[in-house]
């Protein structure tokens, strides 16, 4: 499965490349892309798990960027 999300208040361009290496590790994952310019954030993973895999990459936004709001 395909999904992308907005990162609300994404302010560092360092941040979305760290947030992109590590989503990237997240199990279930395929491949991650953060845009900074466009506050994007996109995710391919196993269809099975995919309800894991977005509240494992929401806990991850939420901890590596503490005012950052993925919607």
């Amino acid at each position: 499965m395909k999904q992308s999300f907005r990162l609300k208040g994404l302010d560092c361009a360092n941040c979305a490349a760290k947030l992109e290496r590590a989503l990237a590790k997240l199990e279930g994952v395929e491949r991650a892309s953060v845009n900074f310019l466009t506050q994007r954030m996109s995710l391919e993973g196993d269809d099975a798990r995919w309800d894991d895999v977005v509240a494992s990459a929401k806990a991850l936004v939420h901890k590596m960027e503490p005012d950052v709001v993925m919607a």
